[in-house]
């Protein structure tokens, strides 16, 4: 493979960084949902920020997609976590987010475990998955669904991260659909796939889940939570379903660098304060300025 996976997953990590911090903005404007209707959706669509905050989130689906062609499960489940430290980022440039000590030093592991994963991940083709496989993710959407219908009565900390985490198995299940859909190359074949439609139907349920998560208070927290449950899942399905890969001798390498992504986006749940209550006022602005005239 040349370089084209690797420039697409780069590309990814800004794309999602940005789309969090911009739906961030959106949903810290909008009046808290106490239940699991898609009514919310609706009305973050009213806000030009979250469109271009969910701009961005297509931009960088299609780039995770594109990279998981060749490149293993695991690696761009991971990295996609490496787009919370974007979020991180601007969210202190441009809306004066405050972020501890210990937050910035979870960021700081959290590059190391991608690093170490970007050293240890072998590219190759996703083997084609059965029936059996396709069944599982639809029963899995199901599940989410249902368990988020009790998640959303939460408030606060714990509600950021038991939606966020909710979500983060939607997006999981969408990219363990998304890595074999990526190889097919006709597209009659594309547009009949069953797991075309459960990746749509995964990526909007996870998508209000992920607005639920954000009105709770802490972007980070919610991010984080996503991200952890997105990538556990789908590293081991990538693993002994998919047939991912890791070079020779590297396999330590993977596994360090798995956990310290793993024990980086775990502590920022722990550890993430709520960044709304001190920026939405200034979010005000920087959104709009953010947002395209109409």
């Amino acid at each position: 493979m040349g370089s084209s996976g690797w420039l697409f997953l780069t590309a990814m990590i800004v794309a999602y960084g940005m789309a969090n911090l911009l739906q961030s903005v959106a949903v810290s404007r909008t009046r808290q949902e106490k239940s699991l209707h898609p009514s919310l959706l609706l009305r973050l669509c009213e806000h030009r920020t979250y469109l271009l905050g969910v701009g961005f989130q297509m931009l960088g689906f299609v780039l995770a997609f594109l990279a998981r062609r060749d490149l293993p499960l695991f690696l761009v489940q991971a990295s996609v976590a490496a787009g919370l430290g974007v979020t991180a980022v601007f969210g202190v440039l441009m809306l004066k987010w405050r972020l501890p000590p210990a937050e910035l030093a979870l960021l700081g592991l959290l590059c190391f475990g991608i690093a170490a994963l970007v050293i240890a991940a072998r590219p190759a083709p996703s083997r084609p998955v059965g029936a059996l496989t396709e069944i599982g993710i639809a029963v899995a959407l199901v599940a989410i669904a249902a368990l988020g219908r009790l998640a959303v009565r939460l408030h606060g900390a714990p509600g950021s991260v038991a939606l966020g985490s909710l979500a983060g198995l939607c997006f999981g299940a969408a990219a363990v659909a998304s890595r074999p859909l990526a190889s097919v190359h006709t597209w009659e074949r594309f547009l009949t796939a069953p797991l075309l439609y459960l990746l749509i139907a995964h990526s909007l349920v996870g998508q209000l889940l992920l607005g639920l998560a954000m009105q709770r208070g802490s972007t980070t927290a919610a991010v984080a939570a996503m991200d952890a449950a997105a990538a556990v899942p789908a590293a081991f399905i990538g693993l002994f379903v998919l047939g991912d890969e890791i070079w020779p001798g590297r396999q330590w390498l993977a596994a360090l660098g798995f956990l310290a992504t793993l024990a980086a986006v775990l502590g920022m749940t722990r550890y993430a304060t709520p960044q709304h209550r001190h920026s939405v006022q200034h979010a005000r602005g920087v959104s709009e300025s953010l947002a395209p005239s109409r």
